[in-house]
């Protein structure tokens, strides 16, 4: 694609970016399913706070237990494919040192030659289970969002380690947008959102050009969603609510106001800090 070329960097983080877990499982599947090496990771002790992110023992192949620390780490394809190429950066948000952070990850993507930067990130909305999930796909580079046809946020406020590397990333001269997919408030038990990781690599395919595997989404996306309209069923209050939210995401998905409405919810919940169920154990900036 003429926005971000042919070699591009997708990102995601465990922590405050990743509400149900969407961006990062979507991470997790395209590692899975694709072939990749690690390029570069970050010393833990320079960006992760202990406390939050804690060491956990763990048990490896040969069944001997392992310390695994916390870690950011970029990863290549090992297999040349015709088309777009993905390369993955994934990890815990840091705790601290976040500009250090972000250029030892831009420095390495300038090494590798890549062309494109892609954040993928989530977010706890006012949305309702039973529509399509709301993708805000977004850039503050201007030959991007005219090649891709993408949204400017209008946005002030605290962001997370997404919008810092991609300010880094499009300050050295990577171009640079970002997917956020919009995460019901009431599903919190719910984790993971099938539905929103297969969202977010839908639009991502869309955004890139490159073959993203789906892997089982489509059938855990309906076991999910099966799942909420279950609970849903016995707690009329709960279904009143879901009742409201279907009404408003009509209203919004009409021709008239679709596409500044994404925007505004986006906007939204930014404002409120991220507002909604995190991860115990996880780093959290608003600490």
């Amino acid at each position: 694609m003429d926005g971000l070329g042919r070699r591009v960097l997708v990102a995601a983080f465990d922590g405050w970016n990743d509400a149900g877990e969407a961006a990062s499982a979507a991470i997790s599947l395209l590692r899975e399913k694709g072939s990749y090496e690690p390029v570069f990771s970050v010393d833990p002790e320079l960006y992760f706070d202990y406390q939050y992110t804690r060491p956990q023992m763990v048990s490896d192949a040969d069944g001997a237990r392992v310390l695994r620390w916390p870690e950011a780490t970029l990863l290549r394809p090992t297999k040349a494919l015709r088309g777009t190429q993905v390369w993955l950066l994934t990890g815990v948000e840091p705790a601290r040192a976040w500009q250090a952070f972000a250029t030892e990850f831009v420095d390495v993507a300038l090494r590798e030659d890549i062309t494109g930067f892609v954040g993928l990130g989530s977010m706890m909305s006012d949305v309702p289970h039973t529509r399509p999930i709301s993708i805000f796909a977004g850039s503050d580079n201007e030959q991007v969002r005219s090649s891709l046809d993408l949204e400017r946020s209008t946005y002030e406020g605290p962001v997370g380690i997404l919008s810092v590397l991609s300010h880094a990333a499009d300050t050295a001269g990577i171009p640079a947008a970002s997917l956020w997919a919009s995460v019901p408030y009431y599903v919190a038990g719910h984790t993971p959102s099938p539905k929103a990781t297969l969202a977010l690599l839908d639009r991502l395919e869309d955004l890139t050009g490159a073959q993203i595997p789906r892997g089982d989404l489509a059938t855990e996306s309906v076991a999910w969603e099966a799942s909420i309209d279950a609970a849903a069923a016995d707690d009329e209050e709960m279904t009143e609510y879901i009742r409201q939210l279907e009404r408003t995401r009509d209203t919004w998905d009409s021709p008239e106001a679709s596409g500044d409405a994404i925007a505004q919810e986006f906007e939204r919940y930014l404002r409120r800090g991220g507002d909604g169920p995190t991860k115990p154990g996880r780093d959290d900036p608003r600490r």
